[in-house]
């Protein structure tokens, strides 16, 4: 009966550090948009699912154990929101696989799309046919982002959580110097900018919270 007790008592730590964890993160983890988010929760249930069924383990080390893990997460976290470098270590970058109704085949086969992977997530949004793309990217949680000829106001994410993207700058046509003339209008800086969209021509801007 005690060897139950103890796996009840190891199991409630941990869907309780489960719950605690997701939470803290702001629910990434449910919807997983990166590899990161990915990862962490096979992590998260090898961790729990292992050590609740190794007697050898105490609730003191298995909360050891679970602390450790959602201060490295932290941390990662933290790094990658302020280091473009290791967030596209991290997370990887979306990959531009159709441009003007062409298809990116170098990009395509660097990143390991297969034609026939490209044409099922074509035919899943409802495209039948390439030359309509005006732009297809590939996120990174797998999924794929489709504009086609004849969309309006079409919108691009020039900033993300005050760091400029310089692959949609090249699509764009501008420079850095460019936007920092536009945030200079608006008596801003990149690093006060959460969110930065370019909207026909204009780049239109949703800055974190003033504390």
């Amino acid at each position: 009966m005690e060897g139950y007790t103890f796996l009840a008592v190891k199991l409630a730590i941990g869907i309780l550090g489960l719950v605690l964890q997701i939470n803290l993160m702001g629910k990434g983890n449910l919807a997983p948009t990166s590899a990161m988010d990915q990862v962490q929760n096979y992590v998260l249930g090898g961790i729990i699912g292992a050590v609740i069924y190794n007697d050898n383990i105490g609730v003191l080390q298995f909360s050891l154990v679970l602390v450790l893990w959602t201060l490295l997460i932290f941390t990662l976290r933290f790094i990658k929101n302020y280091n473009r470098v290791v967030k596209t270590i991290i997370d990887g970058r979306p990959v531009w696989v159709i441009l003007n109704g062409k298809v990116q085949t170098g990009e395509c086969m660097k990143n390991g799309i297969s034609a026939h992977d490209l044409m099922f997530k074509l035919r899943a949004a409802g495209v039948y046919e390439i030359a309509t793309v005006k732009r297809a990217v590939l996120e990174q949680n797998g999924q794929l982002s489709i504009i086609q000829y004849g969309d309006q106001d079409l919108r691009y994410p020039l900033i993300i959580d005050g760091q400029i993207d310089h692959d949609i700058l090249d699509i764009i046509g501008r420079d850095e110097a460019w936007v920092h003339q536009e945030l200079e209008a608006q008596q801003m800086t990149v690093n006060q900018v959460y969110i930065g969209e370019y909207l026909n021509g204009r780049l239109i801007v949703h800055p974190y919270a003033q504390s």
